[in-house]
């Protein structure tokens, strides 16, 4: 294709925009409500996301190690028993906290009454287990509790699966959800931009009559398609941009420190405004392509 058909095409695909100006306005807001209910959803459901992914990586296993007289051997044993651990396929941290430090994290928790246990220590020495995979997290602890010197694998069973089992139909629903939304706005957007070009029928037809090639006649649709997306993207990728930034300046400040937290500004922002305009531009240019092969046929 020539530069200089070319540049005809691009203007009068710019041209289009203004002389069907209520058209182009119908459209264009299609493309912004629709792309903004896609914006939103997403970064609710991407952060909701990272809450569940910070709730499993929180889960890990508390192995007590059995409790012996003789300290040499109680050293020789715990010794193999994180090597035994830590030579599961599945395990990613061994981390050892002897008894003492147990009881002060048991004093720091429950109050100072506690420390008249430190004249005689009854608890035993832990070692803190992370699989690699959380979900795995169960599966890990059966094989820990069939090693030797190991007195009980302490994850919370009933609790833990059901926190994962929930999480993991959390995810599902939010990827229905969002696939959903998606083809919803495929759905309005193409439909909208096809009552558009049908308007302008007999714009196509005689183009052809005149004998104008297929591709003549739909690059300069195909091209107003994608303007419209582009312009349907600029108000959500504003509006979610700014919202988003403002309640995480708003909000973030008092969950640091906290388990649960937002996902940054960056990238996060990138990721959704590329992801909306991509949307807009390629709804734009496919419901054009479609819209517009209809009326080729004269």
């Amino acid at each position: 294709m020539k530069a200089r058909t070319l540049q005809r095409h691009f203007r009068e695909s710019l041209k289009s925009l203004t002389r069907n100006g209520w058209m182009t306005f119908a459209s264009i807001s299609a493309v912004t409500v629709t792309l903004l209910l896609v914006g939103v959803f997403t970064i609710i459901m991407m952060n909701l996301n990272k809450v569940a992914d910070d709730i499993e990586n929180d889960v890990e296993i508390k192995v007590l190690i059995d409790i012996m007289e003789d300290s040499e051997q109680a050293k020789a044993a715990e010794k193999q028993l994180i090597k035994q651990i830590k030579a599961l396929p599945a395990v990613e941290e061994v981390v050892y906290s002897s008894k003492e430090q147990e009881l002060d994290l048991l004093i720091k928790d429950y109050g100072e009454d506690l420390s008249l246990f430190e004249q005689s220590n009854p608890l035993n020495n832990v070692l803190y287990v992370k699989a690699k995979d959380p979900q795995q997290t169960v599966k890990v602890a059966k094989q820990i509790e069939k090693l030797e010197h190991t007195q009980e694998a302490v994850y919370g069973k009933e609790k833990v699966e059901k926190l994962f089992n929930f999480l993991n139909i959390s995810r599902n629903v939010g990827i229905v959800l969002i696939l959903g939304l998606l083809f919803t706005a495929i759905f309005l957007i193409s439909n909208t931009i096809r009552i558009t070009i049908f308007a302008r029928k007999d714009e196509i037809e005689i183009m052809k009559l005149v004998g104008a090639t297929n591709s003549f006649v739909r690059i300069p649709f195909v091209l107003e398609g994608m303007w419209l997306g582009i312009l349907g993207s600029i108000i959500p990728i504003t509006v979610i941009s700014v919202l988003y930034s403002n309640i995480y300046k708003l909000i973030q400040p008092s969950m640091n420190g906290e388990l649960l937290q937002l996902l940054d500004t960056t990238p996060l922002l990138y990721q959704v405004n590329a992801l909306l305009l991509a949307i807009g531009v390629f709804i734009g240019i496919w419901g054009s392509f479609m819209s517009v092969r209809k009326f080729l046929k004269v």
